[in-house]
């Protein structure tokens, strides 16, 4: 392999536009929303509804962090965390606005807005947390498991990192969400249930991620390694060490 220039990437926005909205829905739509699901042998399971998807951000995650490297990765962090700013702002002004009482639909539609994004707000601080610690330590992860492997055995960096990222992301995410709010049993379940779906995705759709990484690989011809990055979760730098890739 030999060095390759800084250069501009043809699907790497893309990439990070996909994650931003996963981050966005799965943290707006539904995350309060407590449902069981029967599990033969087990019993009755609950989980947060809304991160049914959620799993599918920490894949985009790696592969931004397998291809594009841990410095590209933290900015596609630093954009989500960006919006979540303003999906937080956006629905503190859309509930707190006088609604016009000219519209007689105003009454049923302002009860449902404070009840569904009235305490958009801790879930924002919950997320935004939760995304910091959980996002930035999947990537770091990631990162350094690749250099360590010298880039082979890419599901394990996949897999590994997805454990301890949802674990600490579930650890922060739930307690300051949802504390106060859910039953301390339901809360303790949802995290157990959600770290374990987490993964568990993870590892049905590694051949999904293979299939993505060697592609865009293939489509930049590029790889990155992070041998020399500095894992500051602040900077903003376009660091790490990128080869050409041969086909």
């Amino acid at each position: 392999m030999t060095a390759a220039p800084r250069q501009a990437f043809r699907y790497y926005d893309m990439l990070v536009a996909g994650m931003v909205a996963v981050l966005l829905c799965s943290n707006l739509i539904g995350p309060a929303k407590v449902s069981v699901m029967d599990v033969p042998g087990i019993g009755p399971l609950s989980f947060g509804t809304g991160n049914l998807f959620f799993p599918i951000g920490y894949i985009f995650g790696d592969v931004l962090t397998e291809v594009y490297g841990y410095a590209r990765a933290r900015r596609a962090i630093w954009a989500g965390f960006g919006a979540m700013i303003f999906a937080t702002v956006m629905a503190w002004v859309v509930v707190h606005m006088p609604m016009s009482p000219a519209e007689p639909f105003n009454k049923t539609l302002q009860p449902a807005l404070e009840v569904v994004f009235g305490n958009t707000w801790r879930i924002a601080l919950a997320s935004m947390i939760g995304y910091w610690v959980g996002d930035f330590v999947n990537a770091f992860v990631m990162a350094r498991m690749k250099v360590l492997t010298g880039g082979k055995h890419l599901w394990t960096r996949t897999i590994g990192s997805t454990v301890v990222g949802q674990a600490c992301d579930s650890i922060t995410f739930y307690p300051i969400a949802f504390l106060g709010i859910w039953e301390s049993t339901t809360l303790v379940k949802v995290i157990l249930f959600n770290w374990t779906m987490k993964v568990l995705v993870e590892v049905v759709l590694t051949p999904v991620t293979y299939a993505v990484v060697g592609w865009l690989k293939r489509a930049e011809a590029v790889d990155t390694y992070d041998r020399a990055t500095r894992f500051n979760p602040f900077s903003l730098r376009d660091e790490g060490e990128i080869t050409a890739r041969e086909s």
